[in-house]
């Protein structure tokens, strides 16, 4: 298989393969090992604050003289209110009580203590750290962060889950779409119309790629290399790589979940919005379930935050139920392996077709 194109050329890698930037799981570390093996690592910014941003940036840095990505959250925030408040206040003491019963003793934040962070506050750190290419998700950037971005050079990646997602960044000047399939792990990327598109992976980016002229990466399902020759014979030019990163040594991880990812069955993975109030796709656990089966689940990011004691408590006390973990519909072996060895295996196999 002849990897260069125009996305390598662009990005200036030797495979266009993108390790995905998956908040909680990709670390500096691998990252690092991504660039090493001539990939895009690409680094979750989420939507931290611009110091935080900073600071993970330099960090990455050091352990690597090779460019990377770093990825941010492009939402809006939706404007606080009485009602909300009102949710808030229930869904606080609905999910207190819920991990009171599991003992997990838990005292999650007040509305008013919440720290929320827009992306806007993200971009001139990014600049000022010298990226140069940038992705985001759960939202198209708006024109003044775009062209402040463009205006130092920043290569653009957004993300797609529908044909008119890809239409609305195409004419936004975004230089390269990541089509999400609904297959693929963790948080959906979608951002029009209220609703969450739920095309085959395969099946969009057949049609995205019938319908703009941007290059285009690929998200969801991608596991070995007869996944990642099925989405460059569709069209994509890149290959975004997430759920076979998962276990991998750099992973963040704990034992107990990456113990748990092996043990996955298929009829445990689901879409829910239990934690972050967004859609995302991992494995079903019992916080899911009561959550997902009651009326308590606020606008993102409020329930992310609302969540985030909890979920950190359950970390520290290893307890696969009151943890998020997002995976894709492909279940592989999750390798324990150094994430430049998982990658090499990735291309070595692909390159014998």
């Amino acid at each position: 298989m002849k990897w260069t194109n125009q996305l390598t050329q662009k990005l200036q890698l030797e495979y266009p393969i993108i390790q995905a930037p998956m908040l909680g799981v990709a670390t500096p570390e691998m990252v690092a090992a991504a660039t090493k093996v001539g990939c895009l690592g690409s680094l979750p910014l989420g939507d931290f604050p611009a110091e935080k941003c900073a600071e993970m940036i330099r960090a990455t840095k050091q352990l690597t003289p090779r460019p990377f990505a770093v990825n941010i959250f492009a939402h809006d925030i939706p404007a606080p209110s009485d009602e909300l408040k009102e949710r808030y206040a229930k869904a606080k003491q609905f999910i207190e009580q819920l991990a009171q019963q599991h003992h997990l003793p838990v005292k999650l934040p007040g509305f008013e203590e919440l720290k929320l962070h827009s992306y806007r506050e993200q971009v001139e750190a990014i600049i000022a750290e010298g990226c140069r290419t940038v992705s985001f998700t759960f939202g198209n950037l708006d024109a003044p962060s775009i062209e402040r971005l463009k205006s130092k050079d920043v290569t653009l990646i957004g993300t797609c889950t529908s044909v008119q997602e890809a239409q609305l960044l195409e004419q936004s000047d975004i230089d390269v779409i990541c089509v999400q399939g609904i297959e693929a792990g963790g948080h959906r990327g979608s951002f029009t119309n209220g609703y969450l598109p739920q095309t085959g992976g395969l099946s969009l980016l057949s049609q995205v790629y019938e319908s703009v002229s941007v290059p285009l990466i690929y998200a969801g399902g991608i596991y070995n290399a007869k996944t990642l020759l099925a989405s460059k014979t569709l069209g994509a030019q890149g290959f975004q790589i997430g759920s076979l990163l998962l276990g991998a040594a750099e992973s963040a991880l704990k034992e107990f979940e990456k113990r748990r990812l092996r043990e996955v069955k298929e009829s445990e993975i689901v879409l829910t919005k239990s934690f972050s109030g967004r859609y995302a796709r991992g494995i079903k656990n019992t916080f899911i379930e009561a959550v997902d089966s009651s009326e308590h689940i606020l606008p993102y990011p409020y329930q992310n935050k609302l969540t985030k004691e909890l979920r950190k408590l359950a970390k520290a006390n290893e307890n696969p139920d009151f943890v998020s973990i997002w995976l894709g519909q492909s279940i592989n072996g999750f390798s324990n392996q150094p994430t430049a060895d998982i990658l090499k295996e990735l291309i070595k196999a692909t390159e014998q077709f």
